[in-house]
């Protein structure tokens, strides 16, 4: 999403166009070539201009910034996005793209030029002004469609026909319309609630900082310092596809487009090492996975949270480190143990990139480190942060020779920036709009007293029944539109069940995420699976294991937030740190069955039960934990020796 990326590979085996167009809706575009090109690329780079103008200096009313930024996304969705996947026709827009183009602006503008007269209207709405609102929400929910894909919009469909039959208590059904219109279309609780509001004050501009980035060449230095540093070691390919997917996800959060910019070079180079093509694809699309809970930028859910929770962006971030940490290090440990039982190599010496050349282009980071030092110390807004880290990464380009930010590329920066917030944007108005009508329709507290009253005192019944929600509902529905459902519904019973509030949310935050791997809807698995002509299925079941760790550290940061350095001394924090590594270490090698050397079935078991005891924090789980892990590797070790004594 912030950082999009298709790093060319000669030996690649298939298009990447192709991968990304199959498996990431936001790449599927209408051609333009000579001046319309031009002339639309233009307009998307006017957008991104004016995002960042009403971003910072703007004190405009919330409702009139809103809406403008609104219509503008309609404009361009339309002018972007075709109706449907296949052959585009070059220079070509139908006349009823057209049509939905006009309405749909003109609907939100219309807001725009009466905002003053509508918010003192009341509920006194003509049948013109409801007509105006439906046309509005039905233009949305198209652009959301075409640029983010079908599941969010049957969700959305579902929730409104809902309110329309069962939900509201007005008799009539021209009532329940009009009074489902005015709340969705013009109060603060649907489309121009947080999710846009958010997306508007915060998102554009990463967004935007996301696309000149790209252009400094990064994600090239990414892959050879990574290469240089871990390339070489057992499996190193693997090793290499785990680190540079860390260090994207600093500045990425696009499951997909992280799985087939990185694995285009890692996944060929872990099927020439010897990984099977399932694991290869599985190791690049959980890593790639990672980059949403990576901190700085951890994807624009976060940003979000931020706003849900009423706490600075940068509680978020530090917040997140521990558990990201974990995921990426579990990750890591899988593949260095796979690479291991099947007794696999890394690249040749020749084959590595130098470091010490590497190093003169360490200044490339320089807009990562005043980014987060602006944000860290808050010194300046989020907003102006990601400004002044924009000119640096200008700056820093200046310095890199054949990836300097040239006027033309200024003016692609833009309009790809202008580009990449359109799904981002309807999204988050197609979440606002299935958030309202949950909260309209008193579903939310219906939901909570049901599942509250199911789970009874037994928070891990609650803590199951929400990750199931997360993980179905993000089958095909962006993280950013997931976590704002389940911030409105499931959130607040992880809180009623006594979850502190960060904990709650950190937990549907990430399982909204795995959704991306986990099967039968784990795109990122898929898209790697098409790069290494692997099975699919076998691929996100595989890439499921690797990912373990996000599967486990949310119930203990929601059973114990000692994890979010939540009621904890730097002590406990250096102690669960070290205890939740060997246990991520643990769990990662009784599901690959290999520590020092193959594993029985009841060590595996004991080794498990220890690991997950460790990641728990507690000094009578990390005391049991220790114990069946150490006894586990003790005898790892007596086996090792004898086989070699025997050999």
């Amino acid at each position: 999403m912030f950082f999009k990326k298709k790093a060319p590979a000669p030996d690649a085996p298939m298009d990447l166009d192709a991968v990304m167009k199959k498996f990431d809706r936001e790449s599927n575009v209408r051609i333009w070539e000579g001046v319309p090109k031009i002339i639309v690329s233009a307009i998307l780079a006017i957008f991104s201009l004016f995002c960042i103008y009403v971003t910072l200096f703007a004190t405009w009313l919330e409702e009139i910034r809103l809406t403008s930024f609104v219509a503008f996304i309609l404009f361009l969705g339309y002018l972007v996005y075709p109706a449907k996947k296949g052959k585009q026709r070059v220079n070509y827009i139908p006349w009823y793209d057209i049509v939905l183009m006009i309405s749909g602006t003109a609907a939100f503008l219309y807001f725009t030029a009466n905002a003053y007269t509508i918010i003192q209207q009341g509920s006194n709405f003509a049948w013109y002004q409801i007509l105006i609102g439906l046309v509005g929400i039905i233009s949305l929910g198209e652009v959301c469609r075409r640029s983010v894909g079908l599941p969010i919009i049957i969700v959305a469909g579902c929730f409104i026909l809902y309110a329309l039959f069962f939900g509201l208590s007005n008799p009539s059904f021209a009532g329940k319309l009009n009074y489902t219109v005015h709340y969705l279309f013009y109060g603060k609780e649907g489309i121009l609630s947080t999710p846009i509001n958010v997306c508007s004050k915060f998102i554009v501009v990463f967004i935007i900082f996301g696309a000149f980035l790209e252009r400094t060449g990064i994600a090239d230095f990414f892959i050879k310092i990574s290469n240089s540093v871990v390339g070489g070691f057992s499996g190193g390919p693997a090793k290499v596809a785990v680190v540079a997917s860390a260090m994207e996800g600093m500045v990425s959060g696009s499951s997909v487009a992280n799985t087939v910019g990185s694995g285009s070079v890692t996944i060929p180079l872990m099927k020439k090492t010897g990984y099977k093509p399932e694991f290869a694809a599985a190791a690049e699309a959980s890593a790639s996975t990672g980059g949403q809970i990576m901190p700085p930028i951890m994807g624009a859910a976060a940003f979000l949270m931020a706003d849900y929770l009423g706490v600075p962006y940068s509680n978020i971030v530090v917040r997140a480190i521990l558990p990201a940490v974990l995921y990426f290090a579990g990750v890591f440990i899988s593949v260095h143990l796979e690479a291991k039982k099947e007794g696999l190599k890394g690249l040749s010496r020749e084959e590595l990139p130098r470091f010490l050349p590497l190093l003169k282009k360490i200044y490339l980071l320089l807009p990562l480190v005043v980014l987060v030092y602006l944000v860290g110390t808050s010194q300046r807004s989020i907003q102006y942060a990601a400004a002044i880290a924009i000119v640096v990464a200008i700056v820093v380009s200046l310095f890199n020779k054949g990836n300097r930010i040239t006027p033309k590329r200024l003016f692609e920066a833009l309009a790809s920036g202008g580009q990449g917030m359109i799904a981002v944007a309807a999204a988050c108005g197609v979440a606002g709009i299935i958030a309202g009508t949950i909260t309209m329709t008193g579903l939310a507290n219906m939901m909570i007293n049901g599942i509250v009253a199911l789970a009874g005192n037994h928070v891990i019944i609650a803590l199951f029944l929400t990750m199931l929600c997360c993980i179905v509902l993000g089958m095909g529905v962006p993280t950013t539109a997931n976590y704002c459902i389940m911030a409105a519904t499931c959130a607040p019973i992880l809180v009623r069940m006594g979850v502190p509030d960060i904990a709650a949310h950190f937990f549907v935050f990430y399982f909204g995420i795995v959704a991306d791997l986990t099967p039968p809807v784990a795109l990122a698995a898929y898209a790697g699976a098409a790069i290494a002509q692997a099975n699919p299925m076998k691929t996100a079941f595989t890439a499921t294991k690797l990912a373990i760790g996000a599967f486990i550290v949310p119930y203990v940061f929601a059973l114990n937030p000692a994890m979010l350095f939540i009621d904890t001394t730097a002590f406990e924090v250096v102690l669960i740190c070290i205890t939740s590594l060997v246990g991520i270490y643990a769990v990662a090698s009784s599901l690959e069955g290999y520590m020092f050397t193959n594993m029985q079935w009841y060590q595996r078991i004991l080794n498990l039960v220890g690991g997950l005891l460790l990641i728990y924090p507690g000094a009578v789980t990390d005391a049991i934990g220790v114990a069946l892990v150490g006894l586990v590797a003790v005898m790892q070790i007596i086996e090792k020796k004898t086989a070699k004594t025997l050999a």
